[in-house]
């Protein structure tokens, strides 16, 4: 089964850092995500060179009729960026094999049995509608 292409580009990990604390406290300003962040933080116009980049991408927008500072939120939904970092993890680790990474799960007994079978069930069922 092809795999669709995401429309939105890769994240490096301090974008990715940005957009957890977006999708997780909603719009804020740049001095607000910088309150976000553990000791020691990243210097300000870090912060904010790396929002406008998101903005760039596609990620994020801020509120336009809000006065300057300007309240950045996101745009994309962490749903569609969780499905894009297993599939880079499995990539990366695994050699793009699910089954490898599955059999991690198993082996590290980070998943069980029924939880295996609740994967087949749906798979039988997505099959039985196709």
């Amino acid at each position: 089964m092809p795999r669709t292409k995401s429309k939105y580009p890769r994240l490096t990990e301090r974008e990715a850092e940005v957009m957890e604390q977006l999708w997780e406290h909603g719009a804020m300003t740049v001095r607000q995500l910088l309150d976000t962040y553990p000791d020691p933080r990243p210097h300000v116009n870090t912060v904010s060179t790396t929002v406008r980049i998101l903005e760039d991408k596609g990620y994020v927008s801020h509120e336009p009729e809000s006065p300057k500072p300007f309240k950045y939120f996101a745009v994309a939904q962490a749903a569609d960026f969780a499905g894009r970092s297993l599939a880079q993890v499995i990539k990366s680790y695994f050699n793009n094999s699910y089954t490898s990474a599955v059999s991690a799960l198993v082996e590290e007994e980070k998943i069980s049995v029924d939880e295996l079978r609740q994967i087949i069930d749906m798979i039988e069922g997505k099959d039985k509608n196709q």
